[in-house]
């Protein structure tokens, strides 16, 4: 099969992959749709020693698998966990040791025509939600999982650092819980975008400091680390929803000092972003900026990595099928 092949952190098409026989309790999908995303871009920067097909955004029709999945349109959480060590029993798999993770650790991802994922890690797509739209479903799902981990007393006044991919996810699912939100950027279209749909906009680095009980940093870079550090009230919560490919200095007087509580925040619930997607809750397809076919998934890439570009698609499917 055709796929983009990362290695030594190049990126290059390749039309030799095998196609992936899936183990027991797994399922062939074909890949309609993928979403690159910030992650794969600090794959290519060296963030990971990766090297396989890249991507984990996707959907897809189960070409073999469950019965109940044969033919359906599906998404994926990208944690392939073994079941049975302590995380696992415990009821965090995705914390399991022994994981593979799609398209990011040992496990060959969605920038390809065919991928295989638990079966279990399958959710069929509501018949209302777009192809283009469900493709967002992960990192949906990843901006839904702050809620779960900061309670809502915690977050009564909250920033939002970087309005880039995520960062547009992010704004729009705390919205909904009615908080008193503000987004901070660079990018002057992006914050637009945002305004226009009834959100607070500022400049990240004009963002009121020590008055802020949650921060959520979306950026990446020790810039926009540094600013959310310095937006927070004492005892307030950072939110960490990048990676970084490169080292980051922390000083962690003020963290001691202020009493801040720091929180790691990754893959989140794909039921409830799914549900949002089909009432309408939240607005995705006006991010796509760009679709490419799989065949200029290199040329795409590189759009994805340019400032101010949001969700960049490939598409693998048929004509009229996406």
């Amino acid at each position: 099969m055709h796929a983009l092949w990362l290695q030594d952190r190049q990126l290059r098409l390749r039309a030799d992959v095998p196609v992936p026989e899936p183990a027991a309790g797994e399922a062939l999908v074909r890949v309609l749709c993928a979403g690159i995303c910030s992650t794969d871009l600090e794959l290519v920067r060296g963030y990971y020693p990766y090297c396989g097909v890249l991507g984990h955004e996707f959907v897809g029709i189960v070409e073999s698998g469950p019965a109940q999945l044969r033919g359906r349109r599906v998404v994926g959480e990208i944690n392939a966990s073994c079941g049975a060590c302590e995380q696992c029993t415990r009821g965090q798999p995705t914390h399991c040791l022994q994981r593979t993770v799609l398209g990011i650790v040992q496990r060959d991802g969605c920038f390809a025509q065919y991928l295989t994922l638990p079966a279990a890690n399958l959710h069929v797509v509501p018949d209302e939600v777009s192809t283009a739209a469900a493709t967002f479903t992960e990192p949906l799902a990843a901006a839904l999982e702050i809620e779960a981990q900061v309670p809502r007393q915690l977050r009564q006044r909250v920033l939002v650092v970087g309005a880039g991919r995520l960062g547009h996810l992010i704004a729009q699912t705390l919205a909904l819980t009615g908080c008193d939100l503000w987004v901070g950027g660079r990018a002057p279209a992006q914050l637009a975008w945002l305004a226009a749909r009834g959100l607070q906009v500022c400049a990240a680095a004009a963002a009121q400091p020590h008055s802020f009980d949650m921060v959520v940093e979306c950026t990446g870079n020790a810039q926009g680390f540094a600013l959310a550090l310095q937006a927070l009230r004492p005892r307030g919560t950072l939110v960490l929803k990048s990676t970084y490919a490169g080292s980051l200095t922390l000083d962690v007087a003020p963290v001691v000092v202020n009493e801040l509580t720091l929180v790691g925040s990754r893959c989140g619930p794909f039921a409830p972003a799914l549900q949002l997607l089909a009432a309408g809750r939240v607005q995705v397809e006006p991010l796509v900026h760009a679709r490419y076919a799989l065949a200029d998934g290199v040329a795409a890439c590189a759009h994805a990595a340019q400032p101010g570009t949001l969700k960049v698609l490939l598409d693998m499917g048929a004509k009229g099928e996406v």
